[in-house]
């Protein structure tokens, strides 16, 4: 039997007007020469410039000064270099050197995919039947690197979904490096990525302490460079360890900004071609405190980290890496709650079948069980996660997906046991959801994928994205989902 599904003809689609200011460098030489040229203009000359510049970019962003001046603060080194005493420098000078090391980036340009949705924590002036709901969005501009941006909007009684407004001026947080790390927990990751075995590696053991800063960790690679041979090894190996320790940070927006205005773009050298794929779920600690988590994954052009994002208001984000065997795979999504007391995550380990993993630690995981592989045609290539688990009193709903002949992505759904996920209570024998002829063509034709949905008001809400190209919404009715599910146990 064929279950109803709704496509709902709300589109959200790539738009090339939304863009964030970026630090653009090139090299130290080039540097130098850009900041000698514009040092080079008469005072009039200068202003005149920077009256251009802010006539054209502040209806653009907001206190782009503010942000020509923050890239200023980046050129140290180069000033140093010239024997400019930058405190000689007026504000309008540093403004005009910081817009001539920006660009303009379109974070959106050329894919707007793989949604997730979740209750949004301010549920304010809603009226009954209604609710609040936040979407996250994997959108993806020049040169294919990805950011994670946000929509908001309510859902009605009758699951009709209106977005709000977008929001033009879209917002970078400020970087905090603030992390404090564990010697034995920073290097067992260390030695899951590689083993290790030269100079610069017994330099650096010896000089980590049991806890340590960032800051502290740089200091102590500079100072380990200097004393160890320049060979590929050692210098990979410390190459890395800064790359790892990148990955732990905070950010946080300005409370005056809109929710589709805040971006999160690559900061850390692990992310520097993207982050890909968060699954948002609103997790609930066993003392009823509501945590949104996201698993996500890291990319830099060579290799994949799985990480972990934390937030409960989505002003102030906490980023760290997910460590642990388990840990080493593309499509990890998080329980909404402890079960048995522990921390439980749907993952992939192989590329090819699902599994699950239980921890006590939410960042570590160890070992994972075989949960499900390809059963039927149109999964028998690969299957995975399209989010999080959903409860429900009949057991915990899970959305896959599986790749078939010319390797179609479809939507399929199961039903894991509420008390012990890791056994199967029901699976779907056909697709739930199958790219249609208007989803059919994108950048990557004849897939249908989703990143987390969610239960209102009776219907499964799934929002999906077409062809890595753009997304939708369709629901279900619950109650048709899960006596289906139940029929599929005995068959």
């Amino acid at each position: 039997m064929s279950i109803n599904v709704t496509r709902k003809g709300v589109l959200f689609e790539p738009d090339a007007s939304r863009v964030i200011a970026r630090f653009f460098y090139t090299s130290e030489a080039r540097g130098m020469e850009l900041i000698t040229r514009v040092m080079s203009l008469t005072e009039k000359q200068q202003q005149e410039n920077l009256n251009q510049v802010l006539r054209d970019f502040s209806k653009r962003h907001r206190s782009i000064s503010r942000i020509f001046e923050k890239h200023f603060n980046r050129l140290a080194h180069l000033f140093k270099n010239l024997n400019i005493d930058v405190l000689s420098l007026s504000s309008a000078q540093k403004v005009l050197i910081g817009a001539y090391f920006t660009m303009e980036y379109s974070i959106e340009s050329a894919a707007f995919f793989n949604p997730s949705i979740m209750e949004d924590p301010d549920q304010s002036e809603t009226v009954p039947g209604q609710k609040r709901i936040i979407l996250s969005f994997r959108a993806t501009g020049e040169g294919h690197i990805s950011s994670v941006v946000f929509r908001s909007g309510i859902i009605d009684s009758l699951n009709n979904i209106t977005i709000e407004p977008v929001g033009k001026m879209l917002e970078s947080p400020e970087h905090v490096k603030n992390h404090t790390y564990r010697k034995t927990s920073f290097l067992r990751k260390l030695e899951e990525m590689q083993s290790w075995n030269n100079a610069a590696y017994v330099v650096m053991i010896n000089k980590l302490t049991e806890t340590f800063t960032y800051e502290e960790l740089k200091r102590y690679v500079d100072e380990t460079r200097a004393v160890v041979p320049e060979d590929l090894q050692s210098q990979t190996l410390l190459n890395e360890i800064m790359w790892l320790a990148s990955s732990h940070y905070e950010m946080n927006f300005s409370v005056d900004t809109a929710i589709s205005e805040r971006v999160i773009f690559p900061i850390a050298d692990t992310e520097m071609k993207g982050i890909e794929d968060a699954r948002f779920v609103r997790f609930t600690e066993d003392d009823g405190e509501v945590i949104y988590y996201a698993t996500y994954t890291a990319y830099d052009g060579i290799t994949i980290l799985p990480k972990l994002l934390l937030t409960r208001d989505f002003y102030h984000f906490k980023i760290m890496p997910v460590h642990g065997e388990v840990a080493q795979n593309k499509g990890m999504a998080l329980f909404p709650r402890k079960i048995n007391g522990k921390y439980a995550m749907l993952c992939r380990t192989d590329g090819v079948n699902n599994y699950i993993s239980f921890s006590e630690n939410i960042n570590i995981w160890r070992q994972a069980t075989l949960l499900q592989t390809p059963k039927y045609p149109w999964e028998f290539v690969q299957m995975g996660n399209c989010g999080s688990p959903i409860e429900t009193p009949d057991g915990w709903l899970v959305i896959t997906h599986g790749v078939g002949p010319v390797r179609e992505y479809v939507l399929g759904v199961s039903l894991l046991d509420l008390d012990n996920p890791e056994k199967e209570i029901g699976r779907l024998s056909k697709p739930l959801l199958v790219p249609n002829e208007n989803e059919r063509e994108g950048y990557v034709p004849n897939v249908v994928y989703s990143c987390g949905s969610m239960i209102h008001d009776g219907n499964l809400i799934i929002p999906y994205a077409m062809s890595d190209y753009a997304s939708t919404f369709a629901t279900v009715n619950l109650l048709e989902l899960i006596t289906e599910l139940k029929k599929s146990k005995s068959s």
